[in-house]
């Protein structure tokens, strides 16, 4: 008895997975994503029947019988974000489909599923999406690519031959050899390539039919089903869902699992233990994610499956971690240290400083960690709470970049958002995970802005300027002659030295295009008045001069300003520390 092979399906964003699955499966899924992004794993089942109605005439021409019982579709984000989320869908698939754009080629996530396809020795096919695009192409009402091809014109498949060709040579490169489907010599040395339309559904009938030959005939034995093993599973999402409560959903990729059995599970608090009470599967060809239908329910599901189980305390699960099915004590025991290890690696409060993160997965939360690398101080599951815009408090009296909570698909506590308008917390919540990036990026910004602005109203700024030949407009009361600034932000009032840390006199006034200004920053030529400086004696043509900043300027600016101020702006502040601080020696 074979198990359905379970089926990965990667690439970039954007470049069509969910939309090709809608296309098998005739739903909408990838409509309802938030962005039109897949943001978690899905699981559907694509049975039999469909497969053998769809595969119908080229099986007959290629004298192929499919003996699987159905493909087990798993669809993951695009996004580079998701490399651990994907990483968990990669280690359990048993083969993959890599989704490439041919209008657009290879991306960063096309290279990166390729290695994650490489590490977990996971063959695959290529579809080849959209094709429709191809210049010339006649689109054609069939799901086969080889009807369609036939009806093309010779400058339309040519083409399509150098769109192919140029796919065939890059994955060349990362040391596979390619081939388009009807061109292959041999299945174990070369990977199949399907030109497939996700929009007009052609090629389908091909890809379906080369996953379903190409596992049943290279993976027969790693597809045998042990109905009697213990149920090991990965969750994909806690729901709560009306009628039931809380319940999760699960990829079951070994054994099987019954009502009535034990599971063991990861929660925030630790690992957790519950009976099973029901067990539910959407229909053939709906998506576990999102369904159209009503669930069916079971009492034993088999691998290889997307599962729905509800049980007491599900609402503490936590989203992406491993389930296992509880067998003897001592089983048990190594089970719950696997499960520990995985909350362990995730969750929890870092030495470091950063930002407070929150989100509703363990996938989620991997995939930020990996955006914001090292500047996560506590990455939980769960709502947005007063404690963490506290702790977020703290994080921002170290660093004004730090004073943030981040939240990926969770609620906020309505006492969390009056906490953070009186402590000046930023709560910054998407469920769009490229969204909440650049949200993040943009307030980063603006506070560096606001900081600056802040700084230049109440204090002397670090400037390096030089005096341009032949622009001396008058050389004494006032001494007015242009410059151009180097290094840092020239303002009205700042305080002028030499090299030696001798004063000079105060900017009275400046003028850029004729127009008075307040503030210049590097690069910017301009014309300054200085009273009480004798242009040609204090002063010469092409000399280096700086801003005079006092100590406690200068101690202020780094402690308050220093994200403002950024490297080159610090760097200038040393140097224009070390000349006044030689000068206060003499």
């Amino acid at each position: 008895m074979l198990r359905q092979p379970i089926v990965c399906v990667l690439g970039h964003v954007d470049h069509g997975k969910t939309s090709l699955l809608d296309a098998i499966r005739e739903t909408t899924v990838q409509k309802r994503e938030h962005g039109g992004i897949t943001q978690h794993i899905g699981a559907s089942e694509v049975p039999l029947g469909v497969i053998e109605a769809i595969t119908k005439d080229i099986r007959k021409k290629l004298n192929i019988q499919i003996t699987l019982p159905g493909l087990l579709f798993i669809d993951t984000p695009g996004h580079e974000a998701f490399t651990n989320l994907r990483r968990r869908g990669g280690s359990v698939a048993d083969f993959a489909i890599l989704v490439i754009d041919m209008t657009t080629g290879f991306q960063p996530q096309t290279i990166e599923a390729l290695n994650i396809l490489k590490e977990y020795k996971t063959p695959f096919v290529i579809a080849a999406n959209k094709v429709d695009l191809i210049k010339g192409w006649i689109k054609n009402d069939t799901l086969s690519i080889s009807d369609s091809i036939e009806k093309q014109n010779e400058w339309t498949l040519q083409e399509l031959d150098n769109a192919l060709y140029k796919l065939v040579g890059r994955i060349s490169e990362y040391g596979f050899n390619a081939e388009r489907f009807d061109r292959v010599a041999d299945f174990t040395k070369e990977i199949v390539i399907v030109p497939v339309s996700a929009k007009t559904g052609e090629g389908i009938a091909e890809l379906l039919m080369y996953v379903s030959g190409l596992t049943q005939k290279f993976l027969g034995s790693r597809l045998e089903l042990d109905s009697r093993k213990p149920g090991k599973g990965s969750i994909l999402e806690v729901k709560e869902d009306k009628g039931l409560g809380s319940t999760i959903d699960v990829i079951l990729y070994e054994g099987r699992i019954r009502k009535g059995d034990e599971v063991i599970f990861a929660t925030a608090e630790g690992v957790k233990k519950t009976r099973i009470k029901a067990l539910l599967k959407p229909k053939p060809l709906d998506e576990i994610r999102d369904p159209k239908k009503k669930f069916d329910y079971f009492d034993e599901v088999h691998a290889a499956s997307g599962v729905k189980i509800y049980a007491p305390e599900l609402e503490r699960a936590l989203a992406g971690s491993p389930l296992f099915v509880v067998g003897s004590p001592e089983v048990e025991r190594k089970l719950e240290e696997l499960v520990e290890k995985e909350i362990r690696s995730v969750l929890g409060e870092r030495e470091k400083e950063g930002v407070i993160l929150k989100a509703d997965t363990i996938g989620s939360l991997e995939a930020i960690m990996k955006i914001f690398k090292e500047k996560v101080h506590i990455a939980d599951i769960g709502e947005i709470g007063k404690k963490d815009v506290i702790t977020a408090s703290t994080m921002k009296e170290g660093n004004m970049q730090y004073g943030v909570v981040l939240g990926f698909n969770v609620p906020i506590n309505p006492e969390a958002e009056i906490e953070a308008k009186k402590l000046g917390v930023k709560i910054l919540s998407s469920n769009v995970i490229y969204l909440l990036e650049q949200e993040y990026e943009k307030w980063v910004f603006e506070e560096r802005e606001r900081e600056k602005g802040l700084a230049l109203e109440n204090l002397s700024f670090p400037a390096k300027i030089f005096t341009l030949s032949g622009c001396c407009f008058r050389a004494s009361k006032p001494a007015i002659f242009g410059i151009e600034i180097l290094e840092g932000t020239l303002k009205a009032g700042a305080e002028l030295m030499d090299g030696e840390g001798n004063k000079l006199g105060e900017v009275k006034e400046m003028q850029k295009n004729k127009e008075n200004v307040k503030m210049a920053e590097a690069g910017d030529q301009l014309a300054i008045s200085v009273p009480g400086l004798c242009y040609g004696r204090q002063v010469q043509e092409k000399q280096t001069l700086y801003t005079y900043i006092f100590r406690s300027h200068s101690v202020a600016l780094r402690e308050k300003f220093k994200d403002a101020l950024g490297e080159k702006g610090l760097a200038l502040l040393d140097e224009i520390d070390n000349i006044r601080r030689k000068k206060e020696k003499l």
